[in-house]
């Protein structure tokens, strides 16, 4: 189930979010009236670290993808669905959303680069106390 990782600092414009399991490392921005804007789906965490990343003024890309090496995204969702219940509705329900669509569209979607590389905020918090839930 994923949980929410509290205390991050906000952008100027949006709300950042993180949400993780042993699995998932959910990051998402929204607006300051709740839309969310952006999300950053990460799975695979470890050595093979992939991630689907969605905006709404630019749609999808995938980082970490080595040519040739694709998961099923059939199986992220439902990995998602099991993991998602204790996400806020209104982010599984946007995110789930756009799984589906992404399903729909993943031959079509570029990869951006071979290494999914994290920004310095969304490197893993070493103190418990730092963890929700």
């Amino acid at each position: 189930m994923l949980h929410e990782i509290v205390g991050l600092t906000d952008e100027p414009s949006a709300k950042r979010r993180w949400f993780h399991d042993e699995y998932f490392d959910l990051f998402v921005w929204q607006t300051l009236n709740g839309e969310l804007t952006r999300f950053q789906l990460c799975y695979g965490i470890g050595g093979s670290e992939r991630a689907l990343v969605w905006q709404n003024h630019g749609g999808f890309f995938l980082d970490g993808l080595a040519p040739g090496r694709t998961e099923s995204i059939d199986a992220v969702q439902a990995r998602f669905e099991t993991a998602g219940p204790t996400l806020p509705k209104m982010i599984r329900q946007t995110v789930g959303a756009r799984l589906r669509e992404f399903a729909k569209l993943a031959e079509e979607v570029p990869a951006r680069r071979r290494t999914f590389r994290r920004a310095a905020w969304q490197k893993r918090l070493s103190s418990p106390e730092q963890k929700a839930g």
